[in-house]
């Protein structure tokens, strides 16, 4: 950390378990997430589960926080996260991308015309239990990405480029069993980053960090992104790097 001068981030649910909000292996969560949609009776029961939703409330926790501090020292290459609840934008994060998109939208399976989650959640609150499309009267989802479906084919080369261009991939708060969000971590490590695990459990990737940290990552990145930094006028050189091809 103290020489490292272009960091990407990787960041899963770990992150906002301390901001109380559930990990994805939780039957809260699965409100996050959009049911069988040719069922009306599942779309009617998330929509009402959505509405008290902890995700509306919650606040940024010391993990979130270091990461804009990371980003402001301008060390900070991309945050990449798997979360869905917008709460490093929240914090103040700037390069987000988010890798399974967001719970704070919806659009429509027909028309994919886009509104704001809130809007909609209103809706069902005056009496609407299951809102269609006001274009086309379509069936709305979230704009998340479901298990099984692809991510964004630009979201994922985002991606990527960012995990080829560091030379260190911090990793935070993810199990690292999802695909192809957790193949970063080996994408990074064989261009020659180091790579940097934070997660309370071990990860499939262990074997190929530099190091591994157990503390809760809500003292360990703060911890982490407080080490004094290790000037040096020697050039980064990445496989992003196009003097490098």
């Amino acid at each position: 950390m103290a020489s490292a001068r272009r960091i990407t981030a990787l960041t899963g649910a770990g992150v906002s378990t301390a901001s109380g909000l559930p990990d994805f292996g939780s039957p809260t969560a699965a409100a996050l997430l959009d049911p069988d949609l040719t069922d009306p009776e599942a779309r009617r029961t998330t929509w009402r589960a959505r509405l008290d939703h902890p995700v509306w409330t919650a606040s940024p926790n010391p993990a979130h926080r270091a990461l804009v501090d990371l980003e402001r020292s301008g060390r900070l290459r991309a945050l990449l996260t798997q979360n869905v609840d917008g709460l490093h934008q929240r914090a103040g994060s700037t390069s987000v991308v988010e890798l399974h998109g967001s719970i704070h939208g919806v659009r429509c399976v027909a028309c994919d015309a886009h509104a704001p989650m809130a809007d909609t959640l209103a809706r069902v609150r005056g009496g609407e239990p299951d809102p269609a499309c006001l274009t086309c009267g379509g069936v709305l989802r979230s704009t998340t990405v479901s298990f099984g479906e692809p991510l964004d084919s630009s979201v994922l080369r985002t991606a990527r480029t960012a995990a080829l261009d560091c030379d260190l991939l911090l990793v935070a708060g993810t199990s690292l069993l999802v695909a192809p969000a957790a193949d970063l971590v080996d994408l990074a490590a064989r261009a020659g980053a180091l790579v940097v695990i934070c997660n309370s459990e071990p990860t499939p990737f262990d074997a190929r960090a530099t190091a591994v940290v157990r503390d809760p990552v809500a003292d360990s990145l703060p911890a982490l992104v407080a080490v004094p930094v290790i000037e040096s006028d020697r050039p980064v050189r990445t496989w992003g790097d196009p003097s490098t091809w």
